[in-house]
């Protein structure tokens, strides 16, 4: 048996097997490891365990009753987890299987995104790995987010596996031959009202779904959250406009997605399906057309070829994905759509991309210092005409 310890764990690694012949044994050494390590709190490492009985589930057992908190067993071979499983012990602790290693050194980039990349894995299944240090929160928390949107009615991807890639983890998804709908569009640009159709129509049925409150953050306390880690970028003045401008808006429980772009969108067997489901929250629909605001628009106005590295079409199509999206979203011209209502999506667009560019070392350079610039401008010219 092997141990060791990081700031908040002592982590202990069992092997082998654990039955009757030597149980007693190593609940012996276990506790004596606890003992020298009273501070922490213990995790069991069971990559190298291959069979545990029931005499083996009472040491763990025993030592549960010793800690404060859910027993944390992690890398769980599959053999070992259907016998936790099967014994209601996954209910009882902290149990995460031991993950699968794959590579995807030679699979085709479907999707690039801000926390991560998209791989096709065969024609059913892609991956998307996340470049976060958090990555298994993240996946764990997009799992619960989708399947408590797939049970709304929203058709979304659920993952069903967590894998290693390299250094990184990756989420599994299921996803026959399914494209982007940003990719349709590159593929077919004459089928554009064709696609912008489907895809308003998928948000707007997002839209009018709707959460338990509490369910899922609020738009509204996210956006907050925005306004504290840009507040050393604005004034203490212009602040107070943004936050009693966010403050105006009525509570809401209908969904948004947060990052509602086409690139987040596949076809699958002729129906949408959304993906990224991590940023799920509720709030009134203009808290997702900013976030489509800052795809489209905010991106390229000082990098024009923004869209086109990220997005892969042009800066025009890009102004004319933007103005359709928002024609079909109101029903009307785009030319008829109200100045407060457009005024008040770029204000939250400003916010959401200033928070984006100082969260991140793209505040640093050249081109990150004139947007910061810019954003500030934009939203001190904007929240006057919201007064």
């Amino acid at each position: 048996m092997r141990s060791w310890t990081d700031s908040n764990n002592t982590v202990i690694a069992l092997q082998g097997r654990i039955d009757s012949t030597n149980a007693h044994e190593i609940e012996s050494e276990i506790l004596n490891i606890l003992k020298e390590n009273d501070d922490k709190a213990p995790v069991f490492d069971m990559s190298d365990l291959s069979y545990i009985s029931s005499a083996g589930l009472r040491v763990l057992m025993k030592v549960a009753k010793l800690t404060d908190s859910k027993l944390s067993l992690t890398e769980v071979s599959p053999e070992v987890y259907d016998i936790l499983d099967v014994t209601g012990f996954t209910e009882l602790f902290k149990v995460r299987k031991k993950m699968r290693e794959i590579s995807v050194d030679d699979l085709q980039v479907i999707g690039k995104g801000f926390y991560g990349t998209v791989y096709r894995i065969d024609s059913d299944t892609i991956v998307k790995v996340y470049d976060s240090p958090d990555a298994i929160h993240m996946i764990e928390n997009e799992k619960k987010m989708a399947k408590m949107a797939f049970l709304k009615g929203v058709p979304t991807a659920i993952s069903f596996d967590i894998v290693k890639v390299g250094n990184s983890y990756g989420s599994v998804f299921e996803l026959l031959n399914a494209k982007t709908f940003n990719d349709l569009l590159i593929d077919d640009p004459d089928k554009f009202d064709e696609i912008l159709e489907k895809y308003v129509i998928l948000i707007k049925q997002v839209h009018s779904t709707e959460a338990e409150r509490g369910e899922l953050p609020a738009a509204k306390d996210i956006f907050f959250d925005y306004l504290d880690a840009i507040e050393d970028y604005v004034s203490d003045d212009l602040k107070d406009g943004l936050h009693n401008l966010i403050e105006s808006y009525e509570e809401d429980c209908h969904l948004i997605h947060g990052d509602f772009q086409m690139k987040n969108v596949m076809l699958t067997d002729d129906e949408p399906m959304l993906i990224d489901m991590d940023t799920l929250a509720t709030g009134q629909p203009v808290f997702d057309l900013q976030g489509l605001y800052v795809t489209y628009q905010a991106f390229k106005e000082d990098e024009p070829d923004n869209t086109l590295n990220f997005l892969g079409i042009t800066g025009q199509m890009s102004d004319r994905i933007w103005q359709r999206i928002l024609s079909l979203y109101y029903d009307t011209e785009y030319d008829n759509i109200p100045e407060k209502t457009m005024n008040e999506i770029r204000i939250l667009a400003y916010i959401r991309f200033l928070y984006i560019i100082v969260v991140s070392d793209l505040k640093n350079c050249e081109l990150g210092k004139l947007r910061i610039r810019h954003c500030v401008e934009h939203l001190t010219d904007l929240i006057k005409n919201c007064k």
